[in-house]
């Protein structure tokens, strides 16, 4: 039996679920495949950063499978709708008789999954599908009464207690090493895509995660519950990219971090087992929006949310977009954004939650702005964040609750060494006037040409929780 494997999200060798089944069924041999789908990416304003990094990864992937004497066609189709017959027809071509992919949970995504097998159903083709973003399949962890969790605590408690009554629940795929060749010749990957060209370019590819991985493991993951808030320090594992575009897998991550803490989940070194609650944290999101369709359609998860009427003002929607709002941590935050293409979780919070509660804009404006953005732009993640800080979401922070920025400033960035890296007009001032420069250092301030407050954060918490007291 010969098989095609469809990759998506999930562009590595190993620990590769459909790769790893279709490799253990196709005694005959597979071919893999990579269907570019560039309307599919402006559809849902993928960040042009992000596909330079996927097609990076693609060309070390297609090097990979070619050592495993495995074939990686590169396909590309107008419109989502040609799916269905590309695959056909790459399968009639080699006489493929299955095809093996991995889930996406997206809305959308799962109706073009659904329609391709539909499609290729009528020819006897079977498809082969399999959870492979998440460490636990969506659907394994549930209430007592079988509904999703909404609340993130007990979940983690149920999470948790399965893992530790199933020790060996968590898999990890080891591709055979001998694999029958066919003798088809892999595609050229593109360099570059049109309307995708960018100037930020991070290192891509399984091998780059595996070492960041590695890394991170040794120098960071002792303290990474003591530095992870610290925009300045080198106290997380950047590997959000890889894991949004399945360089490496989630259950690389677990399983490492929970090797390193003598396998322990919680017990053990308390910053193995504030990385492994973030991991947990994401296979949450991940389930949430594989449960809740809506989430995938622009709506709050708190459906009574809807009611809230948003303000919107164009120049202060385009000074929080170039990080020019008068406070140095949400304009350090964006412009790293806007510079590298990602920015640090604290700061995602504190940005989100200015726009969303200080400036009041709906937290759709934001979503969107990120994910046009971000290399590491993954709708549950994303979705989830922004919902959390909007307080309309699952598990969302209580609508009263909202950072302070300068208090947010002075506690995670105190001596200003963040800001002054992005805000490079703030770097003669000192460790206290750097967080408020027109309140502290008024003439320095007007000197350096930084903007002033765009907004009073006292009168706009009040009237956000007076919003949010409507309800």
């Amino acid at each position: 039996m010969k098989g095609l494997v469809w990759f998506r999200e999930d562009l590595r060798l190993h620990d590769n679920t459909a790769l790893y089944h279709a490799a253990r069924q196709c005694e005959e041999g597979i071919i893999g495949i990579y269907i570019i789908d560039t309307n599919f990416w402006k559809k849902h304003h993928t960040a042009a950063c992000r596909v330079q990094f996927l097609l990076t990864g693609l060309l070390e992937l297609s090097q990979n499978l070619q050592s495993r004497g495995i074939s990686l066609l590169i396909k590309s189709v107008k419109k989502t709708t040609d799916i269905s017959d590309i695959l056909y027809q790459c399968m009639k071509k080699y006489k493929l008789e299955k095809l093996f992919f991995n889930k996406q949970y997206e809305v959308d995504e799962k109706q073009r999954d659904k329609i391709v097998c539909n499609y290729l159903n009528q020819y006897a083709i079977k498809c082969n599908t399999y959870d492979d973003q998440v460490i636990l399949s969506p659907g394994t962890i549930q209430t007592k009464q079988g509904k999703t969790f909404s609340i993130f605590t007990p979940y983690k408690r149920s999470y948790l207690q399965l893992l530790l009554n199933n020790p060996n629940i968590i898999p990890h795929y080891s591709l055979p090493k001998s694999q029958h060749t066919l003798d088809i010749p892999p595609s050229k990957v593109p360099q570059k895509l049109a309307h995708f060209s960018t100037t930020i370019i991070w290192p891509s590819g399984e091998k780059e995660a595996q070492r960041r991985l590695k890394k991170f493991i040794k120098n960071d993951l002792f303290n990474y519950h003591k530095t992870r808030d610290f925009p300045a320090l080198e106290g997380t594992s950047l590997l959000s990219p890889y894991l949004a575009t399945g360089m490496i897998s989630p259950r690389q991550c677990f399983l490492a971090a929970l090797m390193a803490n003598k396998g322990e989940y919680e017990g053990g070194n308390k910053g193995m087992a504030t990385w492994i609650n973030e991991l947990i944290w994401r296979d949450f999101y991940k389930h949430l929006l594989d449960a809740v369709p809506r989430l995938s359609m622009h709506m709050p998860y708190r459906l009574a949310t809807g009611k809230l009427k948003w303000h919107y003002n164009e120049k202060q929607l385009h000074a929080w977009q170039q990080g020019n709002t008068g406070y140095p941590i949400v304009d350090a935050g964006m412009r790293q954004l806007k510079q590298i293409g990602w920015m640090h979780n604290r700061l995602r919070m504190i940005v989100a939650m200015f726009l969303t509660k200080n400036l009041f804009f709906d937290w759709r404006i934001g979503e969107d702005f990120f994910i046009r953005h971000l290399i590491d732009g993954d709708l549950a993640a994303n979705n989830g964040g922004w919902q959390w800080s909007a307080s309309t979401g699952t598990n969302s922070i209580p609508y009263f609750r909202i950072f302070n920025p300068l208090r947010q400033s002075e506690r995670f960035d105190p001596q200003g060494d963040f800001i002054r890296q992005y805000c490079p007009e703030l770097r003669s001032f000192d460790a206290r006037a750097i967080h408020d420069p027109h309140q502290r250092a008024p003439v320095l301030a007007l000197k350096s040409g930084y903007p002033k407050p765009i907004i009073d954060f006292k009168s706009s918490r009040m009237a956000s929780i007076k919003a949010f007291k409507s309800l």
